[in-house]
Protein backbone atom coordinates (compact mmCIF):
# COMPACT_ATOMS: atom_id res chain seq x y z
CA UNK A 1 0.00 0.00 0.00
CA UNK A 2 1.41 3.63 -0.84
CA UNK A 3 1.16 5.24 2.73
CA UNK A 4 2.39 8.40 0.97
CA UNK A 5 -1.06 10.08 -0.73
CA UNK A 6 -3.00 9.15 3.04
CA UNK A 7 -2.94 12.08 5.40
CA UNK A 8 -0.97 11.47 8.32
CA UNK A 9 -1.09 12.98 11.74
CA UNK A 10 0.90 12.05 14.72
CA UNK A 11 2.84 14.14 17.95
CA UNK A 12 6.17 12.92 18.71
CA UNK A 13 8.61 14.23 21.55
CA UNK A 14 11.88 14.48 20.50
CA UNK A 15 14.62 14.06 22.68
CA UNK A 16 18.46 15.06 21.92
CA UNK A 17 21.52 14.76 24.26
CA UNK A 18 24.74 15.47 21.81
CA UNK A 19 28.53 14.68 22.42
CA UNK A 20 29.00 17.75 24.04
CA UNK A 21 26.83 17.02 27.23
CA UNK A 22 25.22 20.35 27.23
CA UNK A 23 22.12 19.31 28.03
CA UNK A 24 18.92 17.35 27.02
CA UNK A 25 16.88 18.66 24.33
CA UNK A 26 13.10 18.07 23.96
CA UNK A 27 11.06 19.09 21.37
CA UNK A 28 7.16 18.54 20.87
CA UNK A 29 6.48 17.99 17.59
CA UNK A 30 3.47 17.97 15.68
CA UNK A 31 3.39 16.49 11.93
CA UNK A 32 0.81 16.58 9.37
CA UNK A 33 -0.59 16.30 5.98
CA UNK A 34 1.25 13.59 3.12
CA UNK A 35 4.94 12.44 2.59
CA UNK A 36 5.05 15.01 -0.59
CA UNK A 37 3.35 17.98 1.61
CA UNK A 38 4.32 17.25 5.21
CA UNK A 39 4.23 20.37 7.72
CA UNK A 40 5.48 20.16 11.03
CA UNK A 41 4.77 22.48 13.87
CA UNK A 42 7.21 22.93 17.05
CA UNK A 43 4.60 23.07 20.07
CA UNK A 44 6.90 23.50 22.80
CA UNK A 45 10.77 22.98 23.55
CA UNK A 46 13.11 23.12 26.42
CA UNK A 47 16.80 21.88 27.01
CA UNK A 48 17.50 20.46 30.70
CA UNK A 49 20.47 20.21 32.14
CA UNK A 50 22.18 16.94 32.94
CA UNK A 51 22.77 16.21 36.82
CA UNK A 52 26.15 16.15 37.66
CA UNK A 53 26.38 12.88 38.70
CA UNK A 54 25.49 11.30 35.22
CA UNK A 55 27.65 14.14 33.42
CA UNK A 56 30.65 13.32 35.12
CA UNK A 57 29.78 9.67 34.44
CA UNK A 58 29.70 9.98 31.30
CA UNK A 59 32.72 12.01 30.70
CA UNK A 60 34.75 9.71 32.00
CA UNK A 61 32.87 6.83 30.48
CA UNK A 62 36.10 4.66 29.53
CA UNK A 63 36.96 4.55 32.96
CA UNK A 64 33.05 2.67 34.28
CA UNK A 65 33.13 -1.00 34.87
CA UNK A 66 30.57 -3.20 32.39
CA UNK A 67 28.33 -3.10 35.74
CA UNK A 68 28.37 0.56 35.97
CA UNK A 69 27.60 1.18 32.28
CA UNK A 70 24.75 -1.18 32.60
CA UNK A 71 23.19 1.06 35.83
CA UNK A 72 24.24 4.56 34.34
CA UNK A 73 21.77 3.30 31.15
CA UNK A 74 18.81 2.95 33.68
CA UNK A 75 19.63 6.05 35.02
CA UNK A 76 19.74 7.94 32.34
CA UNK A 77 16.35 6.39 31.18
CA UNK A 78 15.17 7.04 34.82
CA UNK A 79 16.04 11.13 34.24
CA UNK A 80 14.95 11.07 30.58
CA UNK A 81 11.71 9.67 31.79
CA UNK A 82 11.24 12.56 34.80
CA UNK A 83 12.29 15.59 32.16
CA UNK A 84 9.78 14.45 30.16
CA UNK A 85 6.99 14.42 32.48
CA UNK A 86 7.87 17.95 33.92
CA UNK A 87 8.23 18.56 30.18
CA UNK A 88 4.24 17.75 29.91
CA UNK A 89 3.71 19.61 32.95
CA UNK A 90 5.37 22.84 32.15
CA UNK A 91 3.98 22.98 28.72
CA UNK A 92 0.17 21.59 29.87
CA UNK A 93 0.24 19.32 27.38
CA UNK A 94 -1.87 16.35 26.85
CA UNK A 95 -0.49 13.26 27.18
CA UNK A 96 -3.04 11.01 25.19
CA UNK A 97 -2.56 13.32 22.30
CA UNK A 98 1.20 12.16 22.34
CA UNK A 99 2.22 9.09 20.07
CA UNK A 100 5.18 8.51 21.24
CA UNK A 101 8.76 9.62 22.34
CA UNK A 102 11.86 9.10 19.92
CA UNK A 103 15.39 9.32 21.84
CA UNK A 104 18.33 9.43 20.58
CA UNK A 105 20.08 8.33 23.41
CA UNK A 106 23.48 9.16 25.01
CA UNK A 107 26.32 7.97 22.35
CA UNK A 108 29.00 6.24 24.22
CA UNK A 109 30.82 3.83 21.46
CA UNK A 110 30.47 4.21 17.66
CA UNK A 111 32.49 1.69 16.12
CA UNK A 112 30.69 0.84 12.80
CA UNK A 113 33.40 -0.54 10.97
CA UNK A 114 33.19 -3.14 14.06
CA UNK A 115 29.45 -3.29 13.90
CA UNK A 116 28.37 -1.47 16.21
CA UNK A 117 27.02 1.72 18.03
CA UNK A 118 26.08 2.33 21.32
CA UNK A 119 23.30 4.66 22.88
CA UNK A 120 22.57 5.33 26.38
CA UNK A 121 19.14 5.40 28.14
CA UNK A 122 17.31 2.07 28.11
CA UNK A 123 14.24 2.57 26.35
CA UNK A 124 12.07 0.49 28.75
CA UNK A 125 12.85 2.65 31.29
CA UNK A 126 11.90 5.39 29.59
CA UNK A 127 8.70 3.65 28.44
CA UNK A 128 7.72 2.33 31.66
CA UNK A 129 8.04 5.82 33.78
CA UNK A 130 6.82 7.94 31.48
CA UNK A 131 3.65 6.37 30.52
CA UNK A 132 4.30 6.50 26.72
CA UNK A 133 5.58 4.71 23.75
CA UNK A 134 9.40 4.95 23.48
CA UNK A 135 11.41 4.59 19.66
CA UNK A 136 15.11 4.59 20.23
CA UNK A 137 18.04 3.09 19.20
CA UNK A 138 17.62 4.42 15.95
CA UNK A 139 21.35 3.27 14.28
CA UNK A 140 21.91 0.09 14.99
CA UNK A 141 19.69 -1.14 12.13
CA UNK A 142 21.76 0.56 9.77
CA UNK A 143 25.04 -0.40 11.35
CA UNK A 144 23.89 -4.18 10.80
CA UNK A 145 23.33 -3.29 6.88
CA UNK A 146 27.30 -2.03 6.38
CA UNK A 147 26.55 1.87 7.13
CA UNK A 148 28.00 3.99 9.30
CA UNK A 149 24.64 4.34 11.52
CA UNK A 150 25.58 8.16 11.23
CA UNK A 151 24.48 10.62 10.51
CA UNK A 152 20.54 10.31 10.44
CA UNK A 153 19.63 14.10 10.46
CA UNK A 154 19.95 14.58 6.62
CA UNK A 155 16.44 12.93 5.83
CA UNK A 156 15.33 15.39 8.07
CA UNK A 157 17.12 18.55 6.52
CA UNK A 158 16.27 17.38 2.94
CA UNK A 159 12.43 16.56 3.83
CA UNK A 160 11.68 19.16 6.34
CA UNK A 161 14.34 22.39 5.88
CA UNK A 162 15.43 21.10 2.33
CA UNK A 163 13.89 24.43 0.21
CA UNK A 164 16.08 26.86 2.45
CA UNK A 165 19.68 26.21 1.81
CA UNK A 166 21.94 24.65 -0.51
CA UNK A 167 23.78 22.56 2.43
CA UNK A 168 22.94 22.31 6.18
CA UNK A 169 25.59 22.06 8.70
CA UNK A 170 25.16 21.35 12.47
CA UNK A 171 28.32 22.42 15.00
CA UNK A 172 27.04 19.86 17.93
CA UNK A 173 30.34 18.14 19.68
CA UNK A 174 30.77 17.15 16.09
CA UNK A 175 30.20 19.01 13.44
CA UNK A 176 28.73 17.43 10.02
CA UNK A 177 26.82 18.36 6.73
CA UNK A 178 24.27 17.11 4.44
CA UNK A 179 23.50 18.34 0.61
CA UNK A 180 21.98 17.09 -2.25
CA UNK A 181 24.26 16.12 -5.34
CA UNK A 182 22.07 15.17 -8.36
CA UNK A 183 19.37 13.21 -6.92
CA UNK A 184 21.01 12.12 -3.88
CA UNK A 185 21.49 13.11 -0.25
CA UNK A 186 25.24 13.40 0.99
CA UNK A 187 26.31 13.47 4.40
CA UNK A 188 29.09 12.81 7.03
CA UNK A 189 30.84 14.20 9.92
CA UNK A 190 33.22 16.96 8.73
CA UNK A 191 35.38 17.39 11.69
CA UNK A 192 35.29 18.14 15.26
CA UNK A 193 32.56 20.65 16.71
CA UNK A 194 32.09 21.54 20.44
CA UNK A 195 33.30 18.34 22.13
CA UNK A 196 37.27 19.35 22.35
CA UNK A 197 37.06 23.13 22.17
CA UNK A 198 34.49 22.17 25.58
CA UNK A 199 37.09 19.99 27.22
CA UNK A 200 39.87 22.95 26.96
CA UNK A 201 37.31 25.25 28.08
CA UNK A 202 36.78 23.48 31.43
CA UNK A 203 40.25 23.63 31.91
CA UNK A 204 39.88 27.13 32.21
CA UNK A 205 36.77 26.82 34.87
CA UNK A 206 34.16 27.18 32.15
CA UNK A 207 31.84 24.90 30.57
CA UNK A 208 32.29 26.40 26.90
CA UNK A 209 33.33 29.16 24.81
CA UNK A 210 30.85 31.89 25.22
CA UNK A 211 30.34 33.35 21.87
CA UNK A 212 34.37 32.45 20.99
CA UNK A 213 35.31 35.11 23.62
CA UNK A 214 38.66 32.76 24.12
CA UNK A 215 39.28 31.93 20.80
CA UNK A 216 38.79 35.78 19.43
CA UNK A 217 41.16 37.03 22.26
CA UNK A 218 44.10 34.53 21.89
CA UNK A 219 46.39 33.35 18.45
CA UNK A 220 45.98 30.58 16.50
CA UNK A 221 49.70 28.01 17.42
CA UNK A 222 50.16 27.59 13.72
CA UNK A 223 52.00 24.28 13.58
CA UNK A 224 49.36 22.55 15.36
CA UNK A 225 46.78 23.89 13.33
CA UNK A 226 48.68 22.60 10.31
CA UNK A 227 48.76 19.23 11.83
CA UNK A 228 44.99 18.98 12.61
CA UNK A 229 44.15 20.39 9.58
CA UNK A 230 45.92 17.31 7.98
CA UNK A 231 44.45 14.35 8.84
CA UNK A 232 44.15 11.36 7.38
CA UNK A 233 40.38 11.90 7.87
CA UNK A 234 40.15 14.80 5.80
CA UNK A 235 41.22 13.33 2.67
CA UNK A 236 38.52 10.51 2.95
CA UNK A 237 35.08 10.76 1.38
CA UNK A 238 31.89 10.05 2.88
CA UNK A 239 29.63 8.07 4.06
CA UNK A 240 32.66 8.54 7.19
CA UNK A 241 31.83 9.49 10.49
CA UNK A 242 33.69 10.36 14.06
CA UNK A 243 33.40 9.21 17.18
CA UNK A 244 35.16 10.15 20.63
CA UNK A 245 37.20 7.36 20.67
CA UNK A 246 39.19 9.23 17.33
CA UNK A 247 39.40 12.15 19.02
CA UNK A 248 41.36 10.41 21.93
CA UNK A 249 43.84 8.04 19.29
CA UNK A 250 43.98 10.76 16.25
CA UNK A 251 43.12 14.54 17.11
CA UNK A 252 44.20 15.29 20.91
CA UNK A 253 47.77 13.67 19.98
CA UNK A 254 48.00 16.38 17.61
CA UNK A 255 47.67 19.02 20.47
CA UNK A 256 50.66 18.86 22.72
CA UNK A 257 50.33 19.41 26.33
CA UNK A 258 52.48 22.42 26.62
CA UNK A 259 49.88 24.23 24.30
CA UNK A 260 47.71 26.32 27.01
CA UNK A 261 44.10 25.58 26.81
CA UNK A 262 43.24 29.22 25.58
CA UNK A 263 45.48 28.23 22.63
CA UNK A 264 44.12 25.21 21.88
CA UNK A 265 40.40 26.49 21.84
CA UNK A 266 41.80 29.34 19.23
CA UNK A 267 43.70 26.59 17.17
CA UNK A 268 41.11 24.33 17.01
CA UNK A 269 38.42 27.06 16.61
CA UNK A 270 40.55 27.94 13.31
CA UNK A 271 40.49 24.39 12.62
CA UNK A 272 36.67 23.72 12.02
CA UNK A 273 36.49 27.22 10.14
CA UNK A 274 38.73 25.64 7.51
CA UNK A 275 37.58 22.44 7.12
CA UNK A 276 33.86 23.43 7.18
CA UNK A 277 35.35 26.31 4.41
CA UNK A 278 36.88 23.78 2.59
CA UNK A 279 33.90 21.09 2.42
CA UNK A 280 31.40 23.85 1.42
CA UNK A 281 33.79 25.30 -1.81
CA UNK A 282 34.53 21.79 -2.76
CA UNK A 283 30.87 21.04 -3.58
CA UNK A 284 30.24 24.28 -4.63
CA UNK A 285 27.52 24.86 -2.34
CA UNK A 286 26.13 28.22 -2.13
CA UNK A 287 23.71 28.65 0.86
CA UNK A 288 25.20 26.87 4.23
CA UNK A 289 22.20 26.76 7.01
CA UNK A 290 24.23 26.61 10.13
CA UNK A 291 22.53 25.18 13.55
CA UNK A 292 23.20 23.56 16.82
CA UNK A 293 25.61 25.10 19.83
CA UNK A 294 28.56 26.41 17.44
CA UNK A 295 25.67 28.63 15.57
CA UNK A 296 25.91 30.85 18.86
CA UNK A 297 29.91 31.01 18.38
CA UNK A 298 30.01 34.72 17.40
CA UNK A 299 33.87 33.77 16.81
CA UNK A 300 33.60 30.53 14.66
CA UNK A 301 31.10 32.11 12.32
CA UNK A 302 33.06 34.98 11.52
CA UNK A 303 35.86 32.61 10.45
CA UNK A 304 33.25 30.51 8.21
CA UNK A 305 32.35 33.92 6.73
CA UNK A 306 35.73 35.07 6.28
CA UNK A 307 36.51 31.84 4.29
CA UNK A 308 33.60 31.03 2.54
CA UNK A 309 32.57 32.55 -0.57
CA UNK A 310 28.75 31.35 -0.29
CA UNK A 311 26.30 32.50 2.21
CA UNK A 312 26.12 31.43 5.86
CA UNK A 313 22.26 31.41 7.15
CA UNK A 314 21.62 31.55 10.94
CA UNK A 315 18.15 30.26 10.84
CA UNK A 316 15.92 31.53 14.36
CA UNK A 317 16.91 30.34 17.78
CA UNK A 318 14.53 27.76 18.21
CA UNK A 319 15.67 25.59 15.25
CA UNK A 320 19.06 26.85 16.16
CA UNK A 321 18.63 24.90 19.45
CA UNK A 322 16.26 22.47 18.26
CA UNK A 323 16.42 20.77 15.01
CA UNK A 324 17.89 17.87 15.94
CA UNK A 325 15.20 17.42 18.55
CA UNK A 326 12.67 18.03 15.83
CA UNK A 327 14.27 15.66 13.63
CA UNK A 328 14.89 12.77 15.78
CA UNK A 329 10.82 13.25 16.10
CA UNK A 330 10.53 13.28 12.45
CA UNK A 331 12.89 9.78 12.43
CA UNK A 332 9.99 8.19 15.41
CA UNK A 333 7.23 9.72 12.91
CA UNK A 334 8.69 7.91 10.15
CA UNK A 335 9.24 4.82 12.25
CA UNK A 336 5.72 4.79 13.43
CA UNK A 337 4.99 5.11 9.50
CA UNK A 338 6.50 2.13 8.53
CA UNK A 339 8.58 4.86 5.94
CA UNK A 340 12.80 3.98 5.98
CA UNK A 341 14.41 7.03 8.03
CA UNK A 342 18.08 6.34 7.34
CA UNK A 343 19.16 7.13 3.99
CA UNK A 344 21.77 4.12 2.36
CA UNK A 345 23.15 7.68 0.06
CA UNK A 346 24.75 9.07 4.04
CA UNK A 347 25.82 6.11 5.76
CA UNK A 348 26.79 3.72 3.20
CA UNK A 349 24.20 0.85 3.86
CA UNK A 350 23.23 -1.71 1.83
CA UNK A 351 19.89 -0.13 1.51
CA UNK A 352 17.76 2.40 3.09
CA UNK A 353 16.04 1.18 6.41
CA UNK A 354 13.37 1.91 9.19
CA UNK A 355 15.50 1.90 11.92
CA UNK A 356 14.46 1.52 15.63
CA UNK A 357 13.33 -0.45 18.54
CA UNK A 358 9.64 0.36 20.46
CA UNK A 359 9.31 0.23 23.70
CA UNK A 360 5.51 -0.43 25.01
CA UNK A 361 4.84 1.22 28.50
CA UNK A 362 3.07 -1.48 29.62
Amino acid sequence: MNKSNHVQEKRIIGLMSGTSLDGLDIACVHFSGTEEALTFTLEAAETVSLPSDIKENLLHIETLSPRAIFKLNQVLGRFYADAVKAFIQKFSLEKTHIDAIASHGQTIFHQPEDGYTVQLGCGSTLAYHSGLPVINDFRSLDVAAGGQGAPLVPIGDQLLFGTRADAFINIGGFANISFKTHENTLAFDVCPGNLPMNTYARQLGKEYDDGGEIAATHEVDPEVLYALNHLSYYTLDGPKSLGTEWLDSTFYPCIPSYIAPAVAIATINEHIAHQLAAVLEKHDLKRAYITGGGALNTTLINQLKLKYSGEVIIPSADIVHFKEAIIFAFLGFRFLNQQFNSLASVTGASENVCGGALHYPR
